[in-house]
């Protein structure tokens, strides 16, 4: 067998993964996962103390981690986050940008700083963090950037239209920087996922009215776990999927065929 036939390695030692959004439901689930591959992490929230809590584990772990509490949703934020980010850890290699936020509202009644919250947070923050680490990333020649956007982005539904835009912009702006960025060797792919059962929803689909609800509409019949959409992350983020640049990953069950 040639070694260009060999399958190639999901473990991520000595690489430095940045994701935002870390401390809680997905973003939780990936950075785990990504440090069970070997990755140290740079831990992003709002929540400072979150954060340290997160990094603790991780150096449980005998991982390498960084805890930054900063704003992805305004530009200056994100460059304090990248610029601290390199100087501690020294490089950053892979990039999951996972940080957002939703609300549920008739579009007659989205109000100015609703809309601006959504999308400054979904869409340009997504965009100035890839940005910034890309250009880190474009320096090295190498790099993986996972944006995680949601089945959302994939079909439509009523009193989230601030959200589904979001969402829609993000699986966009993956495709349209992996093709900009492919000649550094710099992938970008995208992750959609679908209905996941976390710590953030637990409550909610402990009502078995509301989780039929839910499980009606999904082919498989069942929610997403949290490891499903982080085996994804890590496979994005490896050399397994060095020649996948510009995908759109669903991960919803079916959800998006209907």
């Amino acid at each position: 067998m040639k070694d260009t036939d060999r399958i190639p390695s999901m473990n991520l030692t000595g690489r430095v993964a940045l994701v935002t959004g870390a401390t809680k439901g997905l973003g939780y689930g990936m950075v785990m996962g990504l440090a069970q591959a070997g990755a140290d992490i740079i831990v992003v929230s709002r929540t400072s103390a979150d954060c340290v809590k997160v990094a603790k584990e991780l150096e449980a772990m005998g991982r390498k981690a960084l805890p930054i509490s900063a704003d992805v949703s305004t530009v200056s934020g994100i460059e304090k986050l990248v610029s601290h980010s390199v100087n501690q850890m020294g490089k950053i290699d892979i990039l999951v940008n996972n940080a957002g936020i939703g609300i549920t509202r008739k579009a007659v009644d989205v109000t100015e700083e609703e809309w601006d919250a959504t999308i400054n947070l979904n869409l340009k923050g997504v965009f100035f963090v890839c940005q910034a680490v890309g250009k880190h990333m474009i320096e090295n020649n190498n790099g993986s950037i996972i944006n995680i956007s949601s089945a959302a982005a994939l079909k439509q539904d009523i009193n989230l239209s601030p959200y589904y835009t979001s969402k829609a912009g993000v699986v966009q702006l993956s495709k349209v920087l992996a093709l900009e960025w492919a000649r550094y060797n710099l992938r970008v792919n995208c992750v959609c996922p679908g209905y996941v059962l976390t710590s953030l929803n637990e409550k909610e689909f402990s009502d078995v009215r509301i989780l039929e609800r839910f499980v009606k509409t999904i082919p498989l019949r069942r929610l997403g776990t949290v490891g499903e959409i982080a085996g994804i992350v890590v496979y994005l983020a490896s050399d397994a999927s060095r020649y996948v640049t510009g995908g759109v990953f669903s991960a919803d069950g079916g959800l998006t065929l209907n």
